[in-house]
């Protein structure tokens, strides 16, 4: 059970080592893709929290404009009380001043949630601004990450074709393959005419190329002859004696 464990474990590790490895390939092709869709699922956050952020703000609006209506309504209690006793009619004063008792109740049962819903509703749009700056800014991250990445990934290729450790279809290893096949049969054939010229009769050689250095000798001792021929002087003609006088 032991070898087998172990043979598995080890095949298992060669399993998962060429799954990261092909996981690596993926995400170094879709780099650009990945990083770019991820500051559009950032987006698309941001839309969902400005969404549940004007519905808190939405509320709050619409809770605030109830509390400033019973505001106005007390102030307006308050004149019509003023009024009545302007007019003499305290009665009225007093039926006018009860009014204003219950919008001021409403005031005081409101103020609370209108205050929370106020520091609630400025910092929802603190923080959308916020994650608006952040968002700006990891876009503007990605594009400067994405150029890194290009830049590496050239800059290894570079490096790797001019070590001579790239991949197999790397043109220079592929002439220098080339290279080296013109060398093996430029061996093969100077072996074979090796092999071709060992059985030859080197005596036979030698005889020959005497009788070629006989020939060049013989050619020389001609040329020799020529040229001091020419250098002598040429020969006067003998004159006939004239008869002496008697």
């Amino acid at each position: 059970m032991g070898f087998f464990s172990e043979l598995f474990g080890r095949g298992g590790r060669v399993v998962r080592g060429q799954m990261n490895q092909g996981m690596d390939t993926v995400e170094d092709a879709t780099f650009e893709a990945t990083v770019k869709q991820t500051v559009r699922d950032m987006r698309a956050e941001l839309a969902k929290t400005i969404n549940a952020s004007a519905m808190a703000m939405s509320n709050h609006n619409r809770l605030e404009a109830e509390y400033d209506k019973y505001v106005r309504q007390s102030a307006d209690w308050l004149a019509r009380a003023n009024q009545a006793l302007d007019a003499g009619n305290e009665d009225l004063a007093k039926k006018a001043l009860a009014k204003k008792a219950e919008s001021d109740q409403q005031v005081a049962s409101m103020k609370p949630g209108v205050d929370a819903a106020r520091t609630a509703s400025e910092s929802l749009k603190a923080k959308v601004a916020e994650l608006k700056r952040r968002i700006d800014e990891a876009d503007r991250t990605a594009t400067t990450l994405v150029a890194r990445k290009n830049a590496a990934v050239a800059q290894r290729k570079v490096a790797e074709a001019l070590s001579g450790v790239a991949e197999a279809d790397n043109a220079f290893a592929a002439l220098k393959g080339f290279e080296e096949s013109v060398s093996r049969e430029e061996a093969k054939a100077k072996a074979f005419d090796q092999l071709a010229s060992a059985g030859k009769d080197d005596s036979l050689e030698a005889e020959f190329a005497q009788l070629q250095g006989s020939t060049v000798d013989g050619e020389l001792a001609a040329l020799k002859a020529a040229r001091q021929q020419k250098a002598l002087p040429p020969t006067m003609p003998k004159q006939i004696a004239a008869p002496e006088p008697q």
